[in-house]
C-alpha cells in the first residue's frame, strides 16, 4: 500500500444480503405483531364480554368500531417491544447458524452489516410517525366513542372549574353537570392590568349548543371604575365566551383524537386558559415523536446483543431483549410522572428514555464483535 493505509469505502447499494436481512427483520416484526395482537384481543374479549352483553353492543360495532381501530393504537404503543424482540430473535438465529461469522469472514464490516437494519428501522419509524399523526387519531375517535357508549360510565360532573378564556378574562364554575349542560355558581371576571373592571355572576348557567351561548339565570353584573361602581340584576342573560360544554367534560384521552395541526391548536387554547390538562396534550405530542425514534436505538441494541454466537442458544438473548424492551416502555411511562410533578418539561422528560438507552446502545455497539 506504499506506506499508506487504504480508506475503507462502503457500498450503500442494496445487495442480496441486505434484502435478505430486511426481509427477515420485517417478516419477524409483522409476525410478532400478529401473534401478540391476536393474544391481546382474545384476553380483551374475555374481559369485556360481560359489558358487551349488558350494553347490547352490536357485533359490527365491536369488530369494526372497536377492535379494528384498537389494532393500530396497540401496535404503535408497543412498537419498541416488537422491534426489539424481532431483532433479537432473527439476529440470534443468524448468529447461531454462524451466518454473522461468515459475513465478517467474507470481508463485510460490522458497520456495513448494520446498514439493512437501519433501513428497516427507518421504515418502521416512518410507519409509526404516519400512524401517530394520520391513522391513529381518527381511529381513536371511533374507539373512544365506542368505549364511552358501551364500556365506560360517563363522567357527569366536573367541579371547581377555573379557565382563562381571554388574556384578561377568567371564568369560574363551582360545578358543571354534563347531563343537563348546567353550571352552578357561574362567575366571569374581566381585568384591566391588575384591576378588576367587571364581574358577572349567576346562580346557574346553561350551555346552549344550538346558539353557542351560555344562558345565565338570576345574574348580577358589577362594573368597577375609579369614580363609581354599578350593579345590574336580571333573571336571564345570554352571553358568548370562548368555552363550550364539551370543553368542560373533555377527558385526557381526548388528545389522542387530534392530528398534529389540531393538537398544536388545542395546546395553544389550553395554555391560554391555564388548563392543567395541557400536560396530557404535551405528553401526547412529545410521545408521538419520541417513540418512533426509539426504533433506531432498540435496533442497534438488539443487533449488538444478539450478533455473538452463544452456547446456550437464543433463549438468553430473547430473555435479555424482552427485559430491556419492557424496561424501556416502563421508563417511558414513568417519565410522564416527571411532567405531572413539574420536575421536568415534557420535551425533556419524554426524550430522557431515548437519551439513556442511546448511551446503552452505544456501549453495547462498541462491545459487539467486529
Amino acid at each position: 500500500m506504499n506506506g499508506r493505509l487504504k480508506k475503507r469505502s462502503y457500498n450503500f447499494n442494496i445487495t442480496i444480503l441486505d434484502r435478505y436481512i430486511i426481509r427477515k427483520f420485517m417478516g419477524t416484526y409483522f409476525f410478532a405483531i400478529l401473534i401478540i395482537i391476536g393474544i391481546v384481543i382474545i384476553f380483551d374479549i374475555s374481559e369485556k364480554i360481560d359489558d358487551f352483553v349488558d350494553k347490547e353492543a352490536p357485533l359490527r360495532a365491536i369488530v369494526v368500531d372497536y377492535y379494528m381501530n384498537f389494532i393500530p393504537y396497540f401496535m404503535n404503543m408497543f412498537s419498541p417491544l416488537f422491534v426489539f424482540i424481532s431483532v433479537i430473535f432473527f439476529t440470534s438465529k443468524l448468529a447461531s447458524h454462524s451466518e454473522i461469522i461468515a459475513m465478517l469472514s467474507g470481508g463485510i464490516s460490522f458497520n456495513r452489516i448494520m446498514y439493512p437494519y437501519i433501513l428497516s428501522a427507518l421504515f418502521i419509524a416512518l410507519l409509526s410517525l404516519a400512524l401517530n399523526w394520520f391513522v391513529i387519531p381518527p381511529a381513536n375517535r371511533k374507539r373512544l366513542a365506542f368505549e364511552e357508549q358501551y364500556l365506560k360510565t360517563r363522567t357527569e360532573y366536573n367541579r371547581n372549574i377555573h379557565y382563562q378564556v381571554e388574556p384578561d378574562t377568567y371564568v369560574y364554575m363551582e360545578s358543571y353537570n354534563a347531563w343537563n349542560s348546567t353550571a352552578i355558581r357561574f362567575t366571569l371576571e374581566s381585568f384591566k392590568g391588575n384591576e378588576l373592571v367587571s364581574k358577572l355572576s349567576a346562580e346557574t348557567a346553561r350551555w346552549d349548543s344550538t346558539t353557542g351561548k351560555w344562558r345565565l339565570n338570576e345574574y348580577n353584573l358589577r362594573r368597577f371604575s375609579d369614580t363609581s361602581n354599578t350593579v345590574k340584576w336580571g333573571r336571564q342573560l345570554d352571553t358568548l365566551i370562548d368555552i363550550t360544554g364539551a370543553d368542560l367534560v373533555r377527558r385526557k384521552e381526548s388528545v389522542e383524537q387530534f392530528n398534529l395541526r389540531q393538537l398544536n391548536r388545542f395546546i395553544e387554547i389550553l395554555r391560554l386558559r391555564g388548563d392543567t390538562n395541557i400536560k396530557f396534550a404535551l405528553i401526547q405530542k412529545n410521545s408521538r415523536l419520541a417513540i418512533p425514534f426509539s426504533s433506531f436505538i432498540l435496533t442497534i441494541m438488539g443487533v449488538s446483543l444478539s450478533s455473538r454466537k452463544r452456547r446456550g442458544g437464543i433463549g438468553l438473548n430473547i430473555g435479555i431483549g424482552i427485559a430491556l424492551s419492557f424496561s424501556y416502555i416502563l421508563f417511558l411511562r414513568f417519565s410522564e410522572m416527571f411532567v405531572h410533578a413539574d420536575a421536568l418539561p415534557p420535551a425533556i422528560a419524554l426524550w430522557l428514555p431515548n437519551v439513556l438507552y442511546a448511551l446503552i446502545a452505544f456501549v453495547l455497539y462498541r462491545l459487539s464483535p467486529k
